[in-house]
């Protein structure tokens, strides 16, 4: 040993052996930590392919790709004898859908004898005969007359003893006090809400078509004029509103001054009422509807609308469906190694589930089936539901959605009352469609500016909107409003105003 020690060669050697047992020690961590990161990484590459492919759906369905052309017939185009390059024939209407004809006028106001031409339109040819035929041409047209009706109403005044002073009352048509009559104001209230204009285009419309001068100013004051004469008949809306069998319900965003806030909505085909506020809780559905409505509710599945406490609740099936197909895109856009064909199957079963269930509806809404039969259907659309969402699946918005439709809280027992329920729908697409106009009118005026015009943007679409449900023109309406009494305003907005 060269003089070494035997003493300090086994020291040597236990050291060595507990140097060797520390290496294995740390090489055995390191490799569960690499075999840790290597997890988490592959966990991060699959939340990052989930995450691009959601955004890629998302980028799709805002911007969709133009449809490509049909190649054109070159069959057909040869048996015509055109020329390859003629462009393709634009599409006619879609399979189904009603034509449209102008109806023929019932009266003719003038008769204009137009003499035949001496050079033809299309070749240029100038040696024309005479023919004895007659071809007539019906024109429509309107009258612009910028004129304006001035009335001078004469008073005959009558002395009161208890005030002291002469007293005159109102003659039909007539606003006591006012310069500009209610026909006027009338019109302005419609254009502002029926034909969403502005204040100033407003004015602009009186003045060039009417020869009738007034500042913007004037427009808006004619809406706070209406809104406080309809508020009582608004708030008897909303009281027929919560009396009311069927009722769907919905939100969309508003701004208030600036500020974000929300326009509301509550109705049916008879009536609808639109209601803005600052809050989007729950605090404002039960304002809208009460906290113990006693009809069904339509809705989609926003939570606010379960303190309303409806005795029925109908869950919108087209946004379930929507959702079904794009979790399907999502998982589709991912890489092959990171679908779950578990999960595409489920949407695909899901949505077709749905549908046919909203085409159950349609049977059962135009009485080829009757509810009777419905409430058998139901008991087969819930086991079948339950079949589909049995297992458990790897996809994460997959199994956050499988599992929102098996809550009872949120989505399972809403999804087929329609079939049992006569007069509601299995979509809450009355109450999108109802919000299609505010939304379209949000565009132009971008909001209101204070709580005073909040309440009329409330007020005044929610009496045209009933007005038109009770087929009257809201024009004729407003007009009653302004000149008469609430009671014979109510009985001007609704065909049994009881």
């Amino acid at each position: 040993m060269d003089g070494l020690s035997a003493a300090w060669a086994m020291s040597v050697f236990q050291e060595a052996d507990v140097e060797r047992d520390e290496h294995w020690r740390i090489r055995e961590m390191m490799a569960r930590e690499i075999d840790d990161g290597l997890a988490r990484i592959a966990q991060l590459e699959e939340e990052n392919a989930q995450l691009k492919a959601k955004n890629k759906a998302l980028h799709q369905r805002q911007f969709k790709a133009g449809k490509p052309k049909r190649p054109a017939d070159r069959q057909g185009r040869s048996a015509a004898g055109s020329d390859a390059s003629d462009p393709p024939k634009k599409r006619g209407a879609p399979i189904g859908h009603p034509p449209w004809r102008r109806r023929k006028p019932d009266h003719v106001d003038k008769v204009t004898p137009v003499a035949a031409p001496e050079t033809c339109p299309h070749c240029g040819c100038e040696h024309l005969d005479p023919s004895d035929e007659i071809k007539e041409h019906l024109q429509e047209d309107i009258v612009l007359q910028p004129r304006t009706l001035v009335t001078n109403f004469k008073h005959a005044q009558a002395h009161c003893p208890n005030c002291d002073s002469l007293v005159v009352q109102a003659a039909e048509g007539e606003l006591l006090n006012c310069d500009i009559g209610p026909t006027t104001k009338a019109a302005a209230v419609f254009l502002r809400y029926g034909m969403r204009l502005s204040y100033r285009k407003v004015q602009e419309l009186f003045d060039v078509l009417f020869g009738m001068p007034l500042v913007h100013a004037s427009a808006m004051n004619f809406d706070r004029t209406a809104a406080r004469k309809g508020e009582p008949l608004y708030e008897d809306l909303k009281e027929k509103l919560r009396a009311s069998a069927v009722v769907y319900a919905d939100e969309t965003y508003w701004r208030e001054d600036g500020r974000n806030g929300y326009m509301w909505y509550g109705g049916n085909e008879n009536l609808g009422v639109f209601h803005i506020d600052s809050s989007r809780s729950s605090r404002v559905a039960v304002e809208l509807l009460g906290d113990a409505f006693g009809g069904a509710l339509g809705t989609d599945g926003y939570a606010a609308y379960n303190a309303v406490n409806a005795k029925k609740r109908q869950s919108c099936l087209a946004h379930l469906i929507r959702k079904a197909g794009e979790i399907e895109k999502e998982i589709t856009l991912l890489p092959p190694r990171h679908r779950d064909p578990g999960a595409i199957r489920f949407c695909r079963s899901v949505a077709a589930a749905f549908k046919k269930a909203c085409e159950i509806g349609r049977k059962l809404d135009s009485g080829e089936l009757s509810y009777k039969t419905g409430g058998l259907l139901t008991r087969r659309f819930y086991c079948l539901i339950r079949t589909i969402c049995c297992l458990p699946l790897a996809h994460k918005s997959a199994e956050s959605f499988r599992l929102r439709i098996l809550d009872p809280k949120r989505e399972y027992d809403r999804l087929f009352t329609f079939l049992t329920t006569p007069g509601l729908a299995a979509t809450n697409n009355h109450a999108e469609q109802a919000l299609r106009s505010p939304v379209i009118f949000r565009k132009i005026c971008f909001g209101t500016r204070s709580a005073e015009g909040s309440r009329s943007h409330s007020i005044l679409p929610s009496l045209l909107l009933t007005a038109q449900r009770q087929d009257h023109h809201p024009l004729e309406f407003f007009r009653t409003l302004l000149t008469a009494d609430t009671a014979t305003a109510q009985g001007a907005l609704f065909n049994d105003s009881s």
